[in-house]
């Protein structure tokens, strides 16, 4: 199968009538919204956007890896299959679908795509939806972490030193400037500000976020917002967030316009916890 890292509500449907038996669809919205309704045969699985790492440490990564092959075994998914992604909305839902995409790849499987646009683009195509739960026997998902997906605490302390290496800050602007810690509320974590020496570009603004169906924006449109604060098509971008929504939203972006970017995956929500840790807490 020739893998997208993005697929419209059109070519799911052409790629279910082909071959769906080697596709599964993720559904990362809350269970009280897939039990309203849903893509057919999609299964819920919410952990891909709740799921907080402890650290980004062996041992941290070590818990990751085995909650996510319970829940992949306990859903019938082994690894080998086309995964396919989806969220309400890109500007609604945080990015939770990219997340999904970004640790489903992590975790070793091959084949995954982002359902581009989400449910909104889905029921925008008058698709069908159901709000029947599958049924799905057990199997064994087998593990084949890509270490070189994943940047670390420590790969990122060291990246603050290196002018190689851009560091992407792409929280909302409350949380850039230092007055609040999350998106949930403003001291959540138990320090606000900034990774030293990055740079930020809030999320949203590589995609059409105020579209009826928000969607990602051209190559061009996205290389030239990038360039406009020093990212280039030659740069190396280590991107964060909170807890890497936002973050891996923003990477499927820069990936589809040729940069060459990575995500730090405990984001915000591990960095500022550990006060060893250097910030620029310096109200903006």
């Amino acid at each position: 199968m020739n893998t997208q890292p993005l697929i419209s509500p059109q070519e799911l449907t052409s790629l279910l009538a082909e071959n769906s038996s080697q596709v599964v669809i993720i559904d990362t919205r809350s269970p009280e919204e897939y039990a309203i309704s849903h893509i057919p045969n999609s299964i819920n699985i919410r952990d891909f956007f709740t799921y907080l790492l402890d650290n980004s440490y062996p041992a941290g990564l070590n818990k990751l890896q085995e909650h996510f092959q319970e829940i992949l075994s306990s859903v019938g998914i082994t690894g080998t299959e086309w995964l396919i992604v989806y969220e309400d909305a890109f500007n609604k839902g945080y990015g939770q679908s990219c997340r999904a995409a970004f640790l489903l790849k992590y975790l070793g499987c091959a084949q995954v795509s982002v359902l581009h646009g989400g449910y909104r683009a889905w029921l925008k195509a008058e698709l069908p939806t159901t709000n029947e739960v599958p049924l799905r026997e057990c199997s064994i998902f087998k593990l084949h972490p890509n270490s070189e997906m994943m940047v670390t605490t420590i790969e990122m302390l060291q990246a603050i030193d290196n002018p190689g290496i851009i560091k992407l800050d792409v929280r909302d602007r409350e949380e850039w400037l230092g007055l609040s810690s999350s998106p949930y509320a403003p001291d959540f974590c138990p320090r606000k500000g900034r990774i030293p020496d990055a740079l930020w570009l809030e999320w949203h603004r590589l995609m059409i976020s105020d579209a009826e169906i928000p969607l990602f924006r051209s190559k061009a449109e996205i290389l030239e917002i990038c360039e406009s604060i020093g990212i280039t098509s030659d740069s190396i971008v280590y991107i964060y967030c909170f807890k890497d929504s936002r973050a891996a939203n923003t990477l499927i972006a820069l990936q589809t316009a040729g940069i060459y970017a990575k995500n730090y995956f405990g984001s915000w929500n591990e960095w500022s916890r550990d006060f060893s840790l250097p910030i620029d807490s310096k109200v903006i």
